[in-house]
């Protein structure tokens, strides 16, 4: 057993600061943020990109920037790889950063952590984006799990996914560690001039995510034709994951907004004191994911003391305590039923002010209480020293 600064750890990862653009690159720059502060820990990230001052950077130039975006992956995280020989241990994250892991833990005997944020095989749609990139992305995922010392789960309901998605991995290998929040960073705070800015009128709910079809972003926008129009909608929402949901949302919002005058369309990423602004001014917070691991999103807007509505799917029930801190809605088979119940959820919410406090105050309670980042850090270092 190693501890103290003797215990280095390699972070792997796609997603670093500046470049952080879902729920995993914020998982990551918090993780290290909370494993150095413990000072038990040296984590050394690695990331793809540019060079950082935090961080060691990786990426392609020339004519190899042209090939298939998949295998690039593979040819970074070999790059990555050959530079981890003084770890320890070798924690990656996501698909991206899976290979990398996977080769340093043959090369260097190492023991490679596998933090699990969604899984491939539960995301067929990725192979729109991805195309053929897509068998490369479910082979990576796949052999870097079965061959990992441990795989971290981020909820009960990822775990019990990974179970079934990779029978062959021993389940003795898989821990869950749920995701944190920093509630200092998210707490409620009042900006008039942010709703200025945007020119936000009215009691209002909102989506912030990327487009993709996870994100359920297209029901919710179908579901919003049966919200009392005096409500308003802010989607902060851009980078479409590909050309083809890209365009039913745009369609989709430009027919919202020829109906309506409060619709409110943010396709820039927010900088964080304005995310923050916008959270804590709405009266909820709307999720209607159709896979989400856990949903970090739903812990921003909770440390915001603001009510969420959102889809009963893999963790967000670990989350959001249906009834306390939100109301969650069964995703139906048939779009049509799903998106009637969670307009009715919106609606509940919306017209009672009560309500959407009572539902805001506990949800902030809950996200201090069960989510801090020092007991996911403890947790992961616990899972570090027991396999070395």
């Amino acid at each position: 057993m190693k501890d103290g600064k003797d215990l280095k750890v390699a972070i792997l990862t796609r997603e670093w600061p500046p470049a952080i653009y879902g729920g995993a690159g914020v998982h990551v720059s918090n993780l290290v943020i909370a494993l150095n502060a413990t000072g038990l820990v040296q984590s050394d990230v690695h990331c793809f990109g540019d060079k950082r001052s935090d961080a060691t950077g990786y990426q392609l130039k020339g004519e190899l920037t042209k090939i298939n975006p998949a295998l690039q992956t593979l040819l970074i995280d070999n790059d990555m790889a050959l530079n981890l020989g003084g770890a320890a241990i070798a924690h990656s994250h996501t698909w991206y950063a899976n290979f990398a892991g996977y080769l340093a833990s043959k090369i260097y005997s190492i023991p490679h952590v596998v933090t699990a944020h969604s899984l491939e095989p539960l995301r067929p749609w990725k192979a729109e984006q991805l195309g053929g990139g897509y068998v490369i992305s479910s082979w990576v995922e796949k052999l870097a799990y079965e061959n990992a010392a441990a795989v971290i789960s981020v909820s009960d309901g990822m775990k019990s996914d990974i179970k079934s998605a990779y029978p062959e991995v021993d389940p003795k290998k898989i821990v869950t560690i749920r995701n944190g929040i920093d509630t200092n960073k998210f707490k409620p705070i009042e900006s008039p001039k942010v709703l200025e800015k945007y020119g936000i009128k009215g009691p209002f709910a909102i989506f912030v995510g990327r487009i993709t079809r996870q994100k359920g972003l297209a029901h919710l926008l179908r579901a919003w034709k049966q919200v009392d129009p005096k409500f308003s909608l802010v989607v902060a929402a851009g980078s479409p994951d590909e050309p083809s949901i890209g365009a039913e949302v745009e369609t989709l919002i430009t027919n919202l907004q020829s109906e309506r005058s409060n619709i409110y369309w943010i396709k820039e990423m927010l900088p964080h004191d304005e995310l923050v602004a916008l959270l804590s001014a709405a009266e909820v917070f709307a999720c209607p994911s159709i896979y989400e691991p856990l949903g970090i999103v739903n812990l921003e807007a909770m440390a915001c003391e603001t009510a969420v509505v959102a889809t009963k799917v893999g963790g967000i029930p670990e989350v959001v305590d249906d009834g306390k801190t939100g109301i969650l809605v069964n995703p139906n088979a048939k779009s049509e039923e799903f998106e009637s119940e969670f307009a009715n959820a919106l609606n509940r919410v919306l017209s009672d002010e009560s309500l959407a406090k009572k539902l805001g105050v506990e949800g902030r309670r809950r996200a201090i209480a069960e989510f801090g980042w020092d007991k996911v850090a403890s947790a992961t270092i616990d899972l570090y020293r027991s396999l070395i």
